[in-house]
């Protein structure tokens, strides 16, 4: 492995920004690892090689700005998640209704990092539409995990996550709606992060209003995530609910962290029994930030019906976005999401009014919450990465899900409250397989969480397990 694909993305930007390398190089230091590890992994499927280096070429050709360089990459190779558009590329949407599909503009999150001296260099595979935490789909197929090729890396940003953690890109771009930023980092050991509903812009959209669906940075480390999420931040005028960037970078919070003092932690929210082996690899991480002398309390908010909420939100949303796609593509679309949306069409109007005030509810309880406590712990997902050909979780700690994103609960449940969350790698199982530590912050407040998992991750000490070259493993073999 090129010595620069082991660099963070901090570090592989400040050797950019001082020149020591140019973005040609870190291209085609890319590439080569592309092309040494995805026929394994299949994180990457479309990669605009040709476009990249013209892109590097003109970012090479510029000065160096002295104005404000907050989150700027300086030609770093990222790559980007093919539920959003790059112009002139193939954009698929993991579904066979796209499968020809070339986007005529980029989406509003790909303008912005392309305007800070990111490009481009592939798109990374998703479910069909996003839905599900497994990913596979019929254009390009399955992605598999680098830590046991026979199984899943978790979905929806699970080619983003594959594609961090065998060291082909630095940053990476994902999505979240139950958990599709936070579950493939915690199946891959990278660093996913799901920002409060505004922080990050979007579009444009049909459903420029719709709060549960985030964008996200997702990278290796903490400080990767933070350097990202500058880059990714601010207000857009298409996108109605984007926020302002902070008085201060995302990256001074990780490079100056302040330790929280009222951390709570549930094994398990309180919702739904968790892997035996899970919980205890998270409760080692917990004790191991105790000894620290931090004091943390077994607690949480109020969640239980989390799942009628989120399901029923989710189902109107599904019908309101592919509900015409579906209607006119059938015989092309997963089962999973034909279900989803005409489950929002069987709503009635009071099942999604209730569901709405339910929300605010759960909403005010989590902000009464966060004034006893400044930060949540809890485990990213309930179960480990499990066989690349179980399309969902059926079945965990002998309870059996319903739906194909029953499962998801840990992290959807949390969706709702409009918190900003991040997975953050906490150690592994006994047969090698990553868990990650889900940490929350009161809404709006990334600098907080950021600074929090800083801290965390440096008292568990795992920041350099990734990149790693892909275990290779078929059904036939034992170990």
């Amino acid at each position: 492995m090129n010595e620069l694909n082991r660099k963070t993305a901090r570090e592989a930007v400040e050797l950019l920004r001082t020149r020591q390398v140019s973005p040609i190089e870190m291209v085609d230091a890319a590439l080569e690892r592309i092309e040494e590890t995805d026929g394994s992994v299949n994180a990457l499927p479309t990669v605009v090689a040709e476009r990249a280096r013209q892109h590097a070429a003109r970012v090479e050709r510029s000065p160096i700005s002295s104005s404000d360089s907050r989150g700027y990459l300086y030609g770093l190779p990222i790559a980007v998640k093919d539920l959003k558009d790059v112009a002139g590329v193939r954009s698929t949407s993991g579904s066979l209704v796209f499968k020809d599909r070339i986007a005529e503009r980029s989406d509003l999150l790909v303008e912005r990092i392309e305007d800070k001296g990111g490009i481009v260099l592939a798109k990374s595979n998703t479910p069909e539409f996003g839905a599900g935490a497994n990913t596979f789909n019929e254009v390009f197929g399955k992605t598999r995990n680098p830590w046991d090729t026979r199984l899943t890396c978790g979905g929806s940003s699970g080619g983003s996550a594959v594609a961090l953690a065998t060291g082909q890109v630095w940053l990476a771009t994902g999505s979240d709606l139950g958990g599709s930023l936070r579950i493939p980092a915690s199946y891959c050991s990278v660093v996913g992060l799901r920002p409060s509903p505004g922080r990050v812009p979007h579009g444009p959209s049909s459903l420029p209003f719709a709060s549960l669906s985030v964008d996200g940075p997702m990278g290796r480390t903490v400080g990767d995530v933070a350097l990202f999420l500058d880059t990714q931040a601010g207000t857009h005028p298409l996108d109605p609910i984007s926020l302002p960037a902070p008085a201060n970078a995302y990256v001074e919070a990780v490079d100056s962290p302040k330790r929280p003092r009222r951390i709570a932690y549930s094994p398990d929210l309180g919702i739904v029994p968790v892997d035996r082996e899970v919980r205890s690899v998270c409760e080692a991480a917990v004790k191991l930030l105790q000894s620290s002398a931090v004091t943390i309390a077994e607690d949480c908010p109020d969640l239980k019906d989390s799942e009628e909420i989120f399901q029923t939100l989710r189902a109107a949303q599904f019908a309101s976005q592919y509900g015409k796609h579906v209607d006119a593509h059938s015989d092309l679309i997963k089962p999973e999401v034909i279900w989803n949306v005409e489950k929002g069409r069987a709503l009635s109007s009071g099942e999604i009014f209730s569901a709405e005030l339910a929300r605010g509810a759960l909403f005010e309880r989590t902000a009464k919450f966060f004034t006893q406590y400044d930060i949540l712990l809890a485990p990213t997902v309930l179960v480990p990465p499990f066989d690349i050909d179980q399309r969902y979780v059926t079945e965990a700690s002998g309870v059996k899900f319903e739906t194909y994103i029953s499962w998801l609960i840990t992290t959807f449940a949390l969706t709702l409250t409009a918190c900003p969350s991040i997975s953050i790698p906490c150690g592994f199982t006994e047969s090698g397989l990553p868990v990650g530590l889900q940490i929350v912050a009161p809404r709006g407040r990334e600098d907080m969480l950021l600074s929090a998992a800083s801290i965390f991750e440096e008292m568990i000490g795992l920041t350099n397990v990734v990149p790693v070259d892909p275990i290779v493993r078929h059904h036939a073999d034992s170990g």
